[in-house]
């Protein structure tokens, strides 16, 4: 019996020590995540629940029933911008869309109306009357702050499939791209984050999970990801979105002209943009600026050509209505211009948009 009680002691003793082996090797074994890896996983489980799916529908006539029918005709990404229901997406992505629906994160799918529009920025904000316990805000950046090298990540639907992230770094800062009414946006991001068919519209953050950017478009021949993706950076976007929620559009200064085809500034030789029609009682009017007119045998005589606002030349329309956009009302301007081959000048000073 003392020999079996002694058996039994050992055993225990020894299930202990490799109890004991077990536990010390299991808080030896190393961690594979690493700080990056972690920093990844928290952004993206912090940030998805902001990103939302967005579907662009088009409204079709059944054959058999002769019933109104909505069906997908395009997808995109969006992010909640408040709490009050509205989203951010790329004006590209809802541009002449019937209808729009927004699918959060829990998959409840939401009716949208597209509250502005902003062909010049790639911008657009939609609203929907979700609950606000399913809308949660992205925490904003400043763009201002990036260097190349830095960390980003991406999150969107690409090719449909929601909630994808793709991380990447800057790979590049002030560049420029083509808006889809071929007005230029300048200073935008460049990433190395995949950006595929599908991530429009969607975040771009950075390591402290914060917008820095809303990505617009991929630069690749075959239409895939190629290295090279690009963002709104997201000081543009809060400059731009508080003006479509108040007016569902881009607000600048007033100036009273409408521009002539670029070919009459060519025709007469200089490079500028060409006034077709100044507007009686507007700014440019009221400095003396001339539209086209006809001359007294009937041939169209040219209107005054700008070729610079203050001292930033003006070589085409895009470059005229940049400078545009970083005036306020009452600023004053000067306008370079050329009259009847003639190098003149004269002050313009830029009055309230009129809004509805």
């Amino acid at each position: 019996m003392s020999a079996l009680i002694q058996s039994r002691r050992l055993g225990y003793v020894l299930a202990w020590l490799i109890a004991v082996f077990i536990a010390s090797a299991a808080m030896a074994a190393p961690e594979f995540a690493t700080d990056d890896e972690r920093n990844t996983i928290e952004i993206f489980e912090f940030a998805s629940p902001s990103v939302v799916y967005v579907n662009r529908l088009q409204v079709v006539r059944d054959r058999r029933s002769y019933d109104l029918l909505s069906i997908p005709r395009g997808a995109g990404t969006g992010f909640v911008w408040s709490e009050e229901g509205y989203i951010v997406t790329n004006y590209h992505v809802v541009e002449g869309a019937l209808q729009v629906s927004i699918t959060l994160p829990d998959q409840s799918s939401w009716p949208a109306k597209v509250v502005g529009l902003a062909a010049d920025k790639d911008l657009a904000v939609l609203k929907i009357d979700a609950p606000k316990d399913k809308l949660r805000a992205l925490p904003v950046g400043d763009s201002n702050e990036l260097v190349v090298g830095r960390k980003v990540l991406a999150i969107g639907n690409p090719f449909g499939l929601d909630a994808t992230l793709t991380t990447g770094i800057v790979s590049a800062l002030g560049r420029e791209i083509e808006a889809p009414n071929q007005r230029k946006i300048r200073n935008v991001i460049q990433t190395d984050a995949a950006i595929n068919p599908g991530n429009s519209g969607g975040p771009l953050l950075n390591s402290e999970g914060e917008l820095i950017g809303v990505n617009t478009m991929i630069y690749s021949p075959s239409g895939a990801s190629a290295g090279i993706g690009f963002a709104i950076p997201v000081n543009i976007v809060k400059e731009i979105v508080p003006q479509l929620i108040e007016f569902g559009r881009l607000v600048r200064p007033v100036f009273g002209v409408e521009f002539a085809p670029a070919y009459w500034s060519r025709k007469a030789g200089v490079e500028g943009v060409a006034l077709l029609h100044v507007a009686p009682g507007y700014p440019a009017a009221l400095a003396g600026l001339r539209g086209a007119r006809r001359g007294s045998w009937g041939r169209v005589e040219l209107g005054d050509i700008v070729i610079a606002l203050d001292d930033t030349p003006t070589r085409n329309q895009d470059e005229f209505l940049t400078v545009l956009e970083a005036r306020q009302p009452g600023d004053e301007i000067v306008v370079h211009f050329v009259r009847d081959g003639r190098l003149e000048q004269t002050s313009v000073t830029l009055a309230e948009p009129q809004l509805d």
